[in-house]
């Protein structure tokens, strides 16, 4: 009997785990990493729902915050019987024994361990080239940053366009925040559809200064521009960049958001297009999460002849997003599945399944 007990608690967990993982129907039984991969994706390979990453991967969430360091070349395996996926790195070759003649002698050699160097770099969570530009720069002005910004108001010469090595003159510049500040452009504001409200508004990254004086008008000089600066336009403090480090998971509450944004003024968005929600780190969004997004049903005509009625058909499901920038009451977030355009207005909320 103890025997049987033993064997019913081994077994609990692996139950567990395919309890909450289902296994694609034509998941294959391993994967070998080629350049491009990215974790999300070889997850997706094997399981239908890709975000729950601790289970896949075996983590304790408690204690490791970063999967296996994986590289192109590396065998990825599925262990069916629990519902997990294992890494067979690929391993050195090692030459066979040899032996030399020397002066007449016959001298053996051990086998020797082959060095190939590599160029090798570890596979990314999701695709790290379409984030990294929004990690490294501001990209929301929040209600309470608008009044009292510093403000271009005077170009050397009376430039209308600035670029790198031109010096602009600025109004409220304060003293203790350092040298190196970034330029922008105030964006369009970011409405909540629902209340009316003003979360902020989209910042327009432009370039990079350093202040040269301080005084009533500072005088700062551009270092770097990625669009023309002009009078008006606006500055900020340099920030560290965003973490760029997390892991896919599901929010453990229920959490609706809405499409505000896409990135460029685009109407529609793809899968790997940036898109902004109107929910941020107040309500509860962090870095990481995964949002299933839906398209709001369709309202049909039914019902027999001469009784006709309106019909509202279920919201379709269609794809998935990740967020990984937060702010307090907006976030951004990058479409990593999507079987269909996600247009403005569509909904983002906690995965079922």
């Amino acid at each position: 009997m103890r025997k049987i007990i033993s064997l019913i608690c081994l077994l609990i967990p692996i139950v567990a785990a395919a309890d909450s993982l289902e296994i694609r129907e034509n998941a294959p039984d391993r994967h070998v990493v080629v350049k491009g991969d990215t974790l999300w994706d070889i997850s997706a390979r094997f399981f239908k729902s890709p975000w729950k990453w601790q289970a896949i991967w075996g983590l304790n969430k408690d204690t490791i915050t970063n999967p296996h360091w994986i590289y192109p070349g590396d065998v990825i395996l599925l262990d069916r019987s629990t519902g997990t996926l294992q890494i067979n790195a690929a391993q050195p070759t090692s030459a066979p024994p040899v032996s030399q003649t020397l002066n007449g002698n016959v001298v053996k050699l051990s086998p020797q361990i082959r060095q190939i160097p590599s160029d090798h770099t570890q596979i990314p969570v999701i695709p790290f080239n379409e984030i990294a530009p929004f990690l490294a720069k501001a990209l929301v002005a929040e209600t309470n940053d608008v009044a009292n910004l510093p403000t271009l108001e005077g170009t050397y010469e009376q430039r209308e366009l600035l670029g790198v090595g031109d010096i602009a003159y600025v109004r409220n510049l304060p003293t203790d925040k350092g040298l190196n500040w970034q330029a922008y452009r105030m964006g369009k504001p970011l409405i909540d559809p629902d209340t009316h409200q003003l979360l902020g508004n989209e910042i327009i990254y432009l370039g990079d200064a350093v202040v040269e004086k301080f005084a009533p008008l500072s005088e700062m000089r551009i270092t770097q521009s990625v669009m023309e600066i002009a009078k008006g336009d606006h500055f900020r403090q340099a920030s560290e960049p965003a973490p760029s480090h997390f892991q896919p998971h599901a929010p453990s509450t229920s959490i609706t958001a809405k499409i505000i944004s896409i990135y460029s003024g685009a109407t529609h968005a793809g899968r790997n297009a940036v898109i902004t929600l109107n929910k941020g780190s107040d309500d509860g969004l962090e870095n990481g999460h995964v949002l299933a997004l839906y398209q709001k049903g369709e309202v049909i005509v039914g019902g027999r002849p001469f009784k006709r009625t309106l019909l509202a058909l279920p919201d379709m499901r269609y794809g998935l997003v990740v967020i990984f920038r937060t702010f307090k009451k907006v976030s951004y977030g990058l479409i990593i599945q999507s079987q269909q355009s996600a247009e403005l207005f569509d909904s983002a909320v906690t995965p079922k399944i």
